[in-house]
C-alpha cells in the first residue's frame, strides 16, 4: 500500500467508524454555536471531559451570551473557574469576550485567522471552531490526534518539539475530509479517547487496525514519542490565617507567578520544610511587625497541589490578633465575603477539612 493509498483508507474508515459506530456521548457535541464551542474548548485545554463538563453547563447558564461574559466582573469569572486550574484560560477568556464585545460588537469572528487571533486561542482552538461552527477545512491536533496518527503511520518524531507539531499538523490536513471537517475533526479526537487511549487500547475494536504500523509491529506502547520532561520544581508555602475582630487577612495574587489573580492569606515561602516548633513560634518569620499581638491558635495538616512542573507543598497557621494588623498588599475581609472570592485549589481544600 502506497503513501496514498494509506492516507485515503485511513480517511474513509475512521469517518465510516464515525458515522456508524461512534457513541461517544458530550454535551456540546453536534453544537454549532461558536461561543458555546469556545467555552468548551478553552475549559477542556488541560481539563478531562468529565472534569469540564460540570464547570461547561454551569458557564453557559450564568454567561448565556458573549455579551454576559464580557460584562461580567473579574471575579465573579474566576468564583465560576475556581478549581480548573491553569487560569491563564480565565484571564484570556475575559479578554476575549470582551475584545469581541467591544470591537465585533459581540458577533463571534467566522474565519480561522481571525478567531487565532483571540487571547488564548491556539492552532487547535482555532481549528476546532472554524471547523465545528463554520465548516472550515481546518484539521484539530491535540493529544488523541497525536496518539492516533503516530501509531497508525509509525511516526517516531517527538510530539512537543516545534517540528514535531508543524509535521504531526501537516499530516492531519492532508488527512482531512474537506467536505466534513467538523466530523473528521470529531472521529480522530473520539478515536484517541475511547479507542487508542494512551493505555490499554481497544486494539481489537479499531476499525484502522489491519494498516496500523504500531499494531502490526508491536510498537503500540512506544508511540507516540515525547521528549525529556523539565524538572519538576519543590516550593513550600506558609500561610498566616490571621484573625481580628471577626475578619480575616486577604490579598489577590499579582505578577507572573502561578494563581495571579486569585486571593490568598497572607504567605510566606520557604525552601525547604519548617518545623512545627518554628511554626508555632512563627521564627521563620524575617520580620514580625505587626504580628506582636497575634498568637497561634492552630496548624494545619499539610496540604499538596501538583502543577504541571512544580509541587506546592503547604501549611496553614491560625493566628487570633487583639489589634489590627497592616501588612503591605493585605486587607481585611469578614469570613461570608470568602464564599463570593476565588481561591487556588490548595485553599479552597483547607477550607473544607475546617469545614
Amino acid at each position: 500500500m502506497n503513501q496514498k493509498e494509506k492516507d485515503i483508507f485511513f480517511t474513509d474508515r475512521l469517518m465510516y467508524w464515525h458515522r456508524v459506530d461512534n457513541k461517544r456521548d458530550m454535551p456540546w457535541k453536534g453544537e454549532h454555536d461558536p461561543y458555546r464551542i469556545w467555552i468548551s474548548e478553552i475549559i477542556l485545554q488541560q481539563t478531562r471531559v468529565e472534569q469540564g463538563t460540570g464547570y461547561y453547563h454551569r458557564f453557559i447558564k450564568a454567561f448565556p451570551t458573549v455579551e454576559k461574559l464580557a460584562k461580567a466582573a473579574d471575579d465573579k469569572v474566576f468564583k465560576l473557574w475556581e478549581g480548573l486550574g491553569y487560569y491563564t484560560r480565565c484571564r484570556n477568556l475575559i479578554r476575549a469576550a470582551r475584545l469581541i464585545h467591544t470591537e465585533m460588537e459581540n458577533v463571534f469572528p467566522a474565519s480561522y485567522e481571525c478567531i487565532l487571533a483571540l487571547p488564548g486561542v491556539g492552532p487547535y482552538t482555532a481549528a476546532a471552531i472554524s471547523s465545528f461552527a463554520f465548516n472550515l477545512p481546518h484539521a484539530v491536533v491535540d493529544g488523541n490526534v497525536f496518539r492516533v496518527l503516530s501509531r497508525f503511520f509509525g511516526i517516531t518524531e517527538p510530539i512537543d518539539t516545534a517540528s514535531g507539531k508543524k509535521n504531526f499538523s501537516d499530516l492531519a490536513n492532508r488527512l482531512i475530509d474537506k467536505k466534513r471537517p467538523g466530523s473528521f475533526n470529531q472521529a480522530i479526537m473520539d478515536l484517541g479517547a475511547v479507542i487508542c487511549k494512551p493505555r490499554l487500547p481497544s486494539c481489537d475494536q479499531c476499525p484502522l487496525k489491519i494498516h496500523c504500523t504500531a499494531y502490526l509491529k508491536d510498537r503500540i506502547a512506544a508511540l507516540p514519542v515525547k521528549g525529556k520532561k523539565p524538572e519538576r520544581i519543590e516550593r513550600y508555602f506558609y500561610y498566616l490565617v490571621i484573625r481580628y475582630n471577626d475578619k480575616v487577612y486577604v490579598r489577590k495574587r499579582k505578577g507572573q507567578d502561578v494563581w495571579k489573580d486569585l486571593y490568598e492569606f497572607v504567605l510566606f515561602e520557604e525552601n525547604r520544610p519548617v518545623s512545627m516548633s518554628r511554626l508555632k513560634k512563627l521564627t521563620f518569620i524575617p520580620d514580625k511587625t505587626g504580628l506582636a499581638t497575634c498568637r497561634v491558635t492552630g496548624i494545619s495538616e499539610t496540604h499538596i497541589q501538583q502543577l504541571t512542573h512544580q509541587t506546592i507543598t503547604a501549611r496553614f497557621i491560625e493566628l487570633r490578633s487583639n489589634s489590627p494588623v497592616s501588612i503591605p498588599g493585605y486587607r481585611a475581609v469578614k469570613p461570608s465575603a470568602l464564599l463570593k472570592l476565588p481561591f487556588p485549589k490548595l485553599i479552597t481544600h483547607y477550607f473544607k477539612s475546617i469545614g
